[in-house]
């Protein structure tokens, strides 16, 4: 062996174990693009965005919360509603034991969290969706929570703000689970009606039924930097076309340039331009009756 074959085979070794190193739970964060080893009060400092590359963090619904909306104005709505299992799926997981395994992760009941809250003073009706439960997939209650979203904002004739990140449709549940999309499409169309404001968010990522519905028919579409935005996966793409896609094709920079969605925000700035966006957009907060 020579001296330079023995060198590489040093480095390789040491790059090993450095990937192998055990970063410290609550100190130290590893950015899952570029490896870079981060302190986690940089991150939160930071708005869970890596200083490195600027990857955006998945975020909890209340942390999106916490970043969004007016400090104590947020009061959830609908959190007794709860998935089943109506067709008893059993794939490689039995659904219930899905299910069970999401909610004690999450401390969620399901894929989103919907209320009302302020952003700015302006009183909306928001919904974030938690991609931790079982990828963020919309089943029957994710479905009733966003159309109840939209009802209670036409009650109230406020905007509604929603946070998308997920992988589609919860097909645990079927049909029962594709209509949902008509069933959300059809309540965004009558809070659109009433001419009442929809600001959409795209996180990492949003893909599926979500994005072929509700997600994607908001007055004003916003995504994150890098985010992921496209119905199927590259993969599932090319296999079906039989053609390799462009590098980038499915990212918020890309959806952009083709005139999908209207503006790529980063996180630090999406309170005041969603606050702007409203008060640019001649909203005035209605008293209720």
């Amino acid at each position: 062996m020579s001296f330079t074959d023995w060198l590489k085979g040093r480095e390789q070794k040491a790059r090993g174990a450095a990937d192998k190193r055990a970063v410290p739970d609550g100190i130290w964060s590893k950015c899952a693009v570029c490896g870079h080893i981060i302190f986690q009060k940089e991150i939160l400092s930071n708005y869970h965005v890596c200083p490195e590359c600027g990857h955006h963090f998945a975020l909890a619904p209340y942390e999106r919360i916490s970043m969004l909306l007016d400090d104590g104005s947020f009061t959830a709505i609908d959190e007794d509603l709860r998935p089943q299992d109506p067709l008893e799926f059993d794939g490689r997981k039995p659904y219930r034991q899905s299910l069970n395994n999401a909610i004690e992760t999450t401390g969620q009941r399901e894929a989103i969290v919907t209320g009302f809250g302020r952003i700015d003073s302006h009183r909306v009706a928001f919904g974030v969706m938690d991609f931790a439960f079982i990828a963020g997939s919309m089943g029957s209650v994710v479905g009733e929570k966003v159309t109840r979203l939209f009802e209670a904002a036409m009650a109230e004739q406020t905007p509604v703000i929603t946070v998308a990140g997920s992988g589609g449709a919860r097909m645990q549940e079927g049909m029962l689970s594709l209509m949902q999309m008509a069933k959300t499409a059809a309540a965004v169309e009558r809070h659109n009606q009433a001419g009442l404001l929809y600001i959409s968010i795209f996180t990492n990522p949003t893909s599926g039924g979500v994005l072929a519905s509700f997600a994607s028919l908001a007055d004003i579409l916003i995504a994150e930097p890098k985010a992921f935005v496209g119905f199927a996966g590259p993969r599932v793409i090319e296999q079906t076309l039989n053609e390799t896609l462009p590098k980038g094709f499915q990212t918020s920079a890309s959806m952009l340039e083709h005139g999908m969605i209207d503006m790529i925000v980063a996180r630090s700035a999406l309170k005041n331009t969603t606050a702007q966006l409203i008060a640019s957009l001649g909203y005035k907060e209605r008293s209720v009756v």
